[in-house]
């Protein structure tokens, strides 16, 4: 939305199994004239997807350059938001490529360092370590597993819709 000017552009990235749609609800108080780019993130809503693609944040930082890279928005440093996931890829690509970047803004990042360690993180590096991807409490594939995805990722605790509840 918006055209670049004098003005920093903005750059929103979300996180992770979001799309670029969720911005809309903030986007509509900001300035139209304002030049406001919201992508979805590689793998995610209307990308394409391959399994030889490399998803880690260190993948989607590359990718988001080459985007920035070809759509020209780095000709002059821009805003960059990112939350949850895109946070995480947000603050890695503002260390990667610090003259792209006139600000930064990190809405609940994720990769945060925590002198405890919470039991998402935990079952995290049990996954890694296994690498048994059947078992990855983000990708629910039963209502039972979606109860618990939503148990282990969310602090306030929300309704499961009856159509998906397990009981």
């Amino acid at each position: 939305r918006g055209k670049p000017s004098i003005k920093p552009s903005i750059l929103m990235l979300h996180g992770f199994s979001a799309h670029k749609d969720m911005w809309l609800s903030i986007v509509k108080f900001l300035p139209k004239t304002m030049h406001l780019i919201c992508v979805d993130m590689p793998g995610h809503e209307g990308t394409t997807r391959s399994c030889i693609d490399d998803y880690s944040i260190e993948g989607q930082v590359t990718r988001i350059h080459q985007f920035v890279e070809c759509i020209g928005l780095n000709r002059r440093p821009f805003h960059l938001i990112g939350t949850s996931m895109g946070g995480n890829v947000a603050g890695v690509y503002a260390a990667h490529y610090p003259t792209d970047i006139c600000g930064l803004t990190l809405i609940c990042p994720a990769g945060l360092q925590y002198p405890n360690e919470s039991k998402f993180v935990k079952e995290l590096k049990s996954l890694e370590q296994t690498r048994d991807v059947s078992k990855v409490p983000l990708i629910p594939s039963t209502p039972e597993e979606m109860e618990e995805m939503l148990k282990l990722c969310s602090y306030v605790r929300f309704k499961v819709p009856h159509q998906c509840s397990c009981k």
